[in-house]
């Protein structure tokens, strides 16, 4: 980090699955609960109480969702800043669709702790196309990788039409390793289609999104699709230590992919949102 020019990072669980799904496919739920806990436990006692330019996020059992709640609640008591959670749970076991009113008191708990509900792309390998067998492991490796944030699309778009965040209109959602070159084609077509389909609900699905949601970029030129998503709505990362991060050459990155933008947009992106979202303290004072 201090080679790269790096504050803060967030940290997102790795062995255990990009969501914990590793975890999350057990059919154990007590053995279940167990590893989460080892691992949220593990993640403040050995990183976050190390350095709190450190940010830990929760991991947490899928069900039951007594036990869901409990463990964000304890989480975060700890110093949690974040939940991490699968987008697509009912792939993993035999639970509910995400989109159930089951989940509710797990939504209403992030709302209420205002800690953000994280969904990071590539949990749920069935939204991705498998690489063929003839292919070659430097490329089966490269079509992964591509294919990875492009599954994001089927996570956010479910969330816009799911009336998860109208019900919870406090709740904040990051959808991490998304990218954010499709953004705006997808939020222009959401609110075609919630027209065409005459979905009648109280905000357009880019209005729901602009209200709470937010993007993450971190190779790609940013000034043309912040102009119509916002440079409030999309965070930076370096993606350190995957083999397509930025490290160490985050600023050359930056220089590149924030040419002609303005100083505060640059600033809003880079560190200005995940300061808010996350309450990092910054020079003795939190951003608002």
């Amino acid at each position: 980090m201090e080679q790269d020019g790096v504050d803060c990072t967030v940290l997102y669980p790795t062995l255990a699955g990009f969501s914990a799904e590793t975890f999350a496919a057990l059919t154990d739920s007590d053995l279940e609960l167990a590893c989460v806990q080892a691992y949220n436990d593990w993640l403040v006692e050995e990183w976050a109480n190390a350095s709190d330019r450190l940010v830990p996020q929760c991991i947490v059992p899928i069900s039951p969702i007594e036990a869901t709640v409990a463990e964000i609640k304890r989480a975060v008591g700890i110093g949690h800043r974040g939940v991490v959670f699968p987008a697509v749970p009912m792939h993993l076991r035999d639970v509910p669709h995400i989109n159930s009113s089951d989940y509710d008191p797990v939504w209403a708990t992030c709302q209420e702790l205002e800690v953000p509900l994280c969904f990071h792309a590539g949990s749920a390998p069935q939204l991705q196309f498998p690489p063929a067998p003839n292919l070659s492991p430097a490329m089966a490796a490269a079509l992964k990788a591509v294919t990875r944030p492009a599954s994001a699309v089927f996570d956010f778009v479910n969330i816009l039409f799911s009336r998860i965040l109208l019900r919870f209109p406090r709740l904040r959602v990051i959808f991490a390793e998304s990218t954010i070159g499709w953004g705006t084609f997808l939020l222009e077509y959401a609110d075609h289609q919630y027209e065409q389909d005459h979905c009648g609900y109280e905000l357009k699905p880019s209005e729901m999104f602009r209200r709470q949601c937010y993007f993450t970029a971190w190779y790609e030129p940013v000034k043309n699709t912040a102009r119509h998503i916002g440079a409030d709505k999309i965070m930076w990362a370096t993606k350190f230590p995957r083999a397509n991060s930025s490290w160490p050459d985050s600023r050359a990155f930056i220089d590149r992919c924030f040419a002609g933008m303005l100083a505060k947009e640059r600033s809003q992106i880079l560190w200005e949102n995940a300061a808010k979202v996350y309450k990092i303290k910054l020079s003795n004072a939190v951003v608002e």
